[in-house]
């Protein structure tokens, strides 16, 4: 289905599909009154904008609530049919995870439903059960404010690779891009900082909050730091990366707990942030 095939389904059939990509009756609702779209690039954008600029708390925990605990099979079949189709997709990685694995992902979701009120929302897609686990654990440390403003960048994730499974274009992967990326390489064996936590803050009233947070894959790298097409406003950021836990993992004694990364932004171009790390130095630059 091409761009101009949804510009022209009834409302009911455009509306089902979006209610597919996320759970949020405003932001449906919005969308549906701004088509005919002119292209993928506008529909990307005006998703963002309604998201991000239009749609409250409310409206984010509503999306919240039309998915699967991570790792829930029960739930994923019973509660959430009319998307089982997408999310066993999106969650293939816990499929083939192990029962010790599936345990300690059902009992973090428990604890983090409880402080936080709502359940843990990630872009499952191309992670493993271990590094969702290792997000989860991760991010229980959050605050609520924090942790809300990451599971709304998260839905938004979820929403836009949703909606490019539903459209055929051919210009959708060119745009899936991050505006921030990063990668850390650690000198001192010449292999990529593998599973490392990295939190990408900004400065709000005299105080960094956390707005996304990953970890690092195989390759060192987290393409999917924010959602495709949102650009942040131009200003001072930070990227925090858990060198404390990483070298803990590596049984290696490290000078540095974690290393602060301050950058600025100023337009909507890409900025990639990387980190070259040893047990006792590091060093950053801006990439390409």
């Amino acid at each position: 289905m091409t761009i101009t095939d949804f510009n022209q389904l009834s409302i009911q059939e455009s509306e089902k599909i979006l209610t597919e990509c996320c759970g949020s009756s405003k932001w449906v609702s919005t969308l549906l009154n701004n088509r005919p779209f002119k292209d993928i690039t506008h529909l990307m954008q005006l998703s963002n904008d309604i998201w991000y600029n239009q749609c409250k708390e409310v409206d984010w925990l509503e999306s919240f609530t039309h998915h699967p605990k991570i790792g829930d099979v029960k739930s994923l079949t019973e509660k959430f049919a009319s998307t089982v189709h997408l999310t066993e997709k999106e969650q293939a990685g816990v499929t083939s995870a192990s029962i010790e694995v599936i345990e300690k992902l059902a009992k973090a979701n428990q604890d983090y439903e409880k402080k936080f009120g709502f359940i843990f929302i990630v872009c499952a897609t191309g992670k493993t059960a271990a590094e969702m686990l290792r997000l989860l654990e991760d991010r229980l440390s959050n605050s609520k404010a924090d942790e809300l403003n990451i599971a709304k960048g998260e839905q938004q994730k979820i929403s836009l690779l949703r909606l490019k499974k539903n459209i055929d274009e051919t210009n959708w992967p060119g745009q899936f891009i991050s505006q921030i990326t990063t990668h850390v390489l650690d000198t001192s064996l010449g292999k990529p900082g593998y599973n490392i936590t990295i939190q990408l803050q900004k400065y709000i009233d005299s105080t960094w909050h956390t707005i996304a947070q990953g970890v690092t894959n195989a390759d060192g790298r987290i393409p999917d730091l924010l959602p495709a097409s949102q650009i942040l406003p131009a200003g001072n950021y930070k990227m925090v990366f858990d060198t404390d836990g990483y070298f803990k993992r590596m049984n290696t004694k490290g000078f540095y707990p974690s290393v602060e990364i301050q950058f600025n932004t100023f337009d909507g171009s890409h900025y990639h942030v990387p980190l070259l790390i040893n047990p006792f130095g590091y060093s950053t630059y801006r990439g390409s």
